[in-house]
Formats: structure tokens, sequence, C-alpha cells
């Protein structure tokens, strides 16, 4: 039997936690909108703050920033970085490690999230830097 097909709509008000520490708010989802494989949320990286470092295990991760300036630090250890702005589409490959930082101390950084994974946080994996090499 088929399961009946149709258009669901999503409206967040509240963030969710999640292991990156930031504020999450989840828009397409399985556990949302029933989704197989994808998921798409808005994620607020606060006024100075960081996201823990992390990396997502077998799923990719396409980013669209809405507003701010951020920079990511990237790879092993965290030792690569890049420079992000306002209206900048990013890309992280599956198991890449990373930290955002928001570059600024007044505003809050805001991005669309998506991943191709329905159930988006189960794949995230906390990741340790090597104290000795990292940042």
């Amino acid at each position: 039997m088929e399961l009946e097909k149709k258009i669901v709509t999503v409206r967040p008000e509240i963030p969710v936690e999640t292991l990156q520490k930031l504020p999450n708010y989840v828009g397409i989802s399985e556990n949302t909108a029933g989704s197989v494989a994808i998921s798409m949320n808005v994620v607020i990286i606060p006024a100075g703050a960081r996201a823990k470092p992390h990396y997502h295990e077998g799923f990719e991760t396409a980013i669209y920033l809405l507003k701010g300036d951020v920079q990511t630090f990237y790879g092993e250890n965290l030792k690569e970085s890049c420079f992000n702005k306002q209206g900048d589409f990013i890309y992280i490959p599956a198991g890449v490690p990373h930290m955002p930082v928001n570059m600024s101390d007044v505003d809050d950084a805001i991005a669309i999230v998506s991943r191709n994974d329905s159930n988006e946080q189960e794949s995230v994996r906390a990741y340790v830097v090597n104290q000795e090499q990292g940042q």
C-alpha cells in the first residue's frame, strides 16, 4: 500500500538543543515532515559565539549564509579555515570536522542548513581537537 503524499508546512517557533550548541530551528526533517533523505534548518550563531567542533558522519551539508560574517575552522585539528559572508553558499563534505565562528560581537549570524539526512542530528559527532597540534 502506498502512503498518501501531501505537502507539509513547518513553522518552527522555538530552537532545539543540538550537539553543536547553537540555536537550531528545525524545519524539514523526518520528525517534522516525514522526509526520508533531506533536512533543512535555520541555524543561528549568536554574536561572539562559535559551534562546538563536530562532523557529520556519512552526510553532506549545504549552507546558505543569510546574515553575518563567519570564519569556519575545519580539517584535521581544525588547522584550516575559510571566511564566508552574507550571500555565500557553503559546501561541507561528509566527515569533515568543522567549527563555525561568528566574527561579530554585536550581530547574530543566520544560516539555512540542509543535509542529505532526514534525521540530521543522528549523524552529528563531536570532534576533539588534539590540543598539542590544534588551536
